[in-house]
């Protein structure tokens, strides 16, 4: 017989794919992680992960054991909720991972009221460069731009946007007001660092136009929305922003409008958890009425 929570501990490790912030996870030393799937490899007689390029990928046998680790893994999850009232409570901590942009301009004004509605919840919101995953119970639910493919996950569409080149009135004035794609490249662009971008839905100006570079570049859209608001060039906003700005003023709107998606995404197993359905709702209510 082996250690029921030697599968806990290589559940960790395959979802992180590396050691040390397995071993960080779980608020153990990496010698003692390392030691543990050793163990479990000689008492299942079988290799469970191979090294490639620092990373520890899961081999056939591995992937056979993730997934009946993952059903057994589910079934005490849900074990727990029933014993304990989890599933019913409207409390305890929701980990949200969302993009910068999203977070303050759609999700923080619909703070107050749910922190009213919901005082026992705390709710973690995470807008670090690229999205925790929930598949890897990183958060307990992402707003994502694209619906992920793979994972027990549940991703539910809530909303499309869109997305317009701005100006400020005041750079319009000083500098002219372009009609024409090809007009773009005597501005000052506003954009994302390419190499910085973590999903390919914020790659904006290829679709604006072919060879446009920015002059000025940020990993913020906030920081962006505030180069443009200042009159320093002009970039891609969500209309969620741009529109709301009365400095702002829209660019060839007609023709270079992009459209994008907010996609919900929670693992399968903590769905129906009360808490996690309460900041769900949220998240419709907010993008309800997106422009």
């Amino acid at each position: 017989m082996f250690d029921w929570d030697d599968l806990r501990v290589f559940l960790t490790v395959a979802r992180a794919r590396r050691i040390a912030p397995a071993a960080r996870s779980l608020g153990v030393d990496p010698t003692t992680i390392g030691r543990r799937m050793a163990r479990l490899s000689e008492q299942l007689g079988a290799q469970l992960f191979e090294s490639v390029g620092g990373e520890r990928l899961l081999t056939e046998r591995g992937q056979a054991l993730f997934a009946r680790a993952e059903a057994i893994e589910s079934t005490a999850l849900a074990a727990m909720g029933e014993v304990t009232g989890d599933s019913r409570s409207l409390s305890g901590q929701v980990r949200l991972s969302v993009a910068e942009g999203f977070a303050t301009w759609v999700l923080a004004p619909a703070l107050p009221e749910f922190h009213r509605t919901h005082p026992d919840i705390q709710l973690d919101i995470i807008t670090a460069s690229g999205f925790l995953n929930p598949s890897k119970r990183e958060a307990d639910i992402a707003v994502m731009l694209a619906r992920p493919r793979s994972g027990r996950l549940v991703a539910t569409k809530l909303s499309d946007y869109r997305l317009r080149l701005y100006a400020a009135r005041t750079y319009l004035e000083a500098h002219g007001k372009p009609v024409r794609v090809e007009q773009l490249g005597r501005h000052a662009l506003i954009s994302y660092v390419p190499e910085f971008i973590y999903s390919p839905e914020l790659d904006y100006l290829g679709e604006i136009g072919a060879g446009l570079e920015p002059k000025l570049r940020s990993t913020s859209i906030n920081i962006q929305h505030r180069l443009i608001a200042g009159g320093t060039g002009i970039g891609v906003l969500p209309a969620f922003i741009g529109d709301r700005d009365p400095l702002l003023v829209p660019i060839m709107a007609d023709e270079r409008e992009i459209r994008r998606s907010f996609w919900q995404v929670t693992h399968a197993d903590t769905r129906g958890l009360a808490r996690i359905e309460a900041v769900a709702a949220l998240l419709r209510a907010c993008t309800a009425a997106l422009p």
